[in-house]
C-alpha cells in the first residue's frame, strides 16, 4: 500500500468513511515547482478555491466533483499534502468568476486582476494542448473547498 492510499485508509476509518480511493492530484501544470507553491497555499489555508476549463472535463471524460467529495492534494512529488472536501461547485463564463472566487485561489496578490491575467495564461496553454483557443467567457468550474486533515497530523478530522 502506498502513502496515498495508507493516507486515505487512515482518514476514513476514523471518519467511518467508504475505503474507496478519491481522486488524488496536484495543483497546477504538472510541474514540481507548481505543485509544491500551490499545494503549500492549501495546507496554509490560502488557497480555498480553484477552476478548471469545463471542456477539459468533457475531452477527459471525466466528472464533474460534487459537493461533499473528497480529493487528496499532492505536493509536487506527488506525495500526500491533504484532504480537502468541496463545499461549493459552480459552472460560469471566465469573465463572470467572481473577484471573491479569484481572492479564494490564493494566488500572487490575490486580485481578481492578477487571477484573470494568470488564469488567462494557463488555460491558453492548457487548451492548446487540445487545439481550443482560450475566450473569456469559456466555461469554468469553480470548486471551493476545505482543508479537513493535513497529512501527517496525528488527528484526523
Amino acid at each position: 500500500m502506498n502513502s496515498i492510499e495508507k493516507y486515505w485508509k487512515d482518514f476514513a476509518q476514523i471518519n467511518n468513511l467508504p475505503s474507496t480511493l478519491p481522486e488524488a492530484w496536484m495543483f497546477g501544470d504538472g510541474s514540481e515547482s507548481m505543485g509544491d507553491e500551490l499545494g503549500a497555499l492549501v495546507v496554509n489555508g490560502i488557497k480555498t478555491g480553484t477552476c478548471s476549463a469545463e471542456c477539459v472535463y468533457e475531452l477527459e471524460g471525466e466528472e464533474l466533483q460534487k459537493v461533499g467529495q473528497y480529493d487528496i492534494v499532492l505536493d509536487g512529488r506527488e506525495n500526500p499534502l491533504a484532504i480537502i472536501q468541496y463545499t461549493d461547485i459552480e459552472v460560469l463564463p471566465m469573465n463572470e468568476v467572481s473577484e471573491a472566487f479569484a481572492f479564494s485561489e490564493g494566488e500572487g496578490d490575490r486580485s481578481y486582476e492578477y487571477w484573470y491575467r494568470e488564469h488567462e495564461k494557463f488555460f491558453t496553454w492548457e487548451l492548446g494542448l487540445y487545439d481550443l483557443p482560450f475566450t473569456p467567457d469559456m466555461l469554468v468550474v469553480c470548486q471551493t473547498f476545505k482543508v479537513v486533515d493535513i497529512y501527517g497530523n496525528k488527528q484526523n478530522s
